[in-house]
């Protein structure tokens, strides 16, 4: 049975500062189900997640909770915890007293207390350090007291505003494990915001991909990653090869000078439509009458494939694969009607925009 929609969101602007921030979003989110509002800095995604949270209020539009109303319900009487990427957690107070302090705020019976506190521990993998000063912990352990202190009050949904940021690299992949266990053995709704597309991919039961204050798509991860319904998410998940071409009939596009049959149907004849093929689904082989031909223009070793530069048709493919080819080797590009994705035409120039930005703010 498909889970009840325990959030909605219906037309929701925000506007900072005359800057429309939020565009009419409109989203539903399912009770137990794990979210993920993804994309670059400045998207509004972050936003979105107060607004869920009761930390802003829209504009216009509104928020409903279990069917109800809620824009003008403060966030403690919201059925909502937070965690955030800094912690907030109290140096002064143990391990045990930190998870502790909600239950306290409600004078909840100290025997209750000690034994929801150890359901915690023993959830997020801290057992037996109830009395470690939280200061001496590391970030990752930090962090799962966090979880544990926002888990305790038995929330129905968990907002969670990028918070392995902090981690390094393996710390962060372990955590994103962890995080996907807790809520599937909670069966509390999570909401996690995040920049980082491997993140969403690895941990969520679906994704929200938002720019520029709108939803470009909301899909499971499968579907944003292999249909893409547009430049920008084809972009920002990953790695793609995006060719303009001319959608001739159902199931059939022509690009980078051929026709070839490919799985999509429902576009206009003539059409003029553009073309993602993902890197990891081209393969080089020799060149030839079915085949796209170019040169080989630049090889990058990337650990477990290699990345590969093809000049073919005034455009670089980029390939990945397992085998080396050497530059300056004339090879054919070949692909199967599946690894074919058609989008309708997008502006291209906005989305460039948007992840030049983004690559920016990431520099700095």
């Amino acid at each position: 049975m498909e889970n009840s929609v325990i959030v909605k969101l219906e037309d929701i602007v925000v506007v900072y500062d005359d800057e429309m921030v939020l565009k009419k979003i409109n989203l539903d989110i399912k009770d137990k189900e794990f979210i993920t509002l993804l994309g670059p800095s400045g998207c509004g995604k972050t936003t979105t997640l107060r607004i869920i949270g009761g930390f802003a209020k829209p504009t216009s539009g509104n928020v409903f909770f279990d069917g109800k109303l809620i824009n003008d319900i403060p966030p403690y009487k919201r059925h909502v915890n937070t965690v955030f990427q800094k912690y907030a957690l109290f140096p002064h107070l143990n391990v045990f007293e930190n998870i502790a302090f909600g239950l306290k705020l409600k004078k909840t019976p100290e025997k209750e207390i000690r034994n929801r506190v150890h359901e915690m521990l023993e959830l997020v993998n801290l057992e037996g350090y109830a009395s470690r000063n939280v200061d001496l912990l590391s970030g990752g352990q930090q962090q799962r007291v966090a979880i544990a202190r926002a888990l305790i009050n038995k929330p129905r949904m968990l907002l969670l505003d990028e918070p392995l940021g902090a981690l390094d690299l393996q710390l962060r992949k372990e955590m994103q494990i962890e995080l996907k266990k807790i809520q599937q053995q909670t069966g509390i709704t999570f909401i996690y915001v995040t920049h980082d597309q491997e993140e969403a991919l690895s941990m969520s039961d679906r994704v929200v991909v938002m720019n520029g204050g709108v939803i470009n798509q909301i899909g499971s991860p499968e579907d944003i990653y292999n249909e893409p319904e547009n430049a920008f998410v084809a972009k920002f998940i990953g790695e793609s090869n995006i060719i303009d071409g001319i959608m001739h009939e159902d199931y059939l596009v022509e690009f980078a000078g051929q026709k070839f049959v490919c799985v999509d149907k429902g576009f206009a004849k003539m059409e003029p439509i553009e073309v993602v093929i993902r890197p990891e689904d081209i393969r080089i082989t020799e060149p030839g009458d079915d085949t796209i031909d170019g040169t080989v223009e630049n090889v990058v070793f990337k650990g477990v494939h290699f990345e590969i530069s093809v000049a073919s048709y005034g455009k670089t493919w980029l390939i990945h694969s397992t085998q080396y080819t050497a530059p300056g080797t004339f090879v054919g590009l070949t692909f199967t009607p599946n690894d074919i994705h058609i989008m309708h035409k997008s502006n291209t120039k906005n989305v460039m925009k948007s992840l030049v930005d983004e690559g920016e703010e990431n520099e700095q």
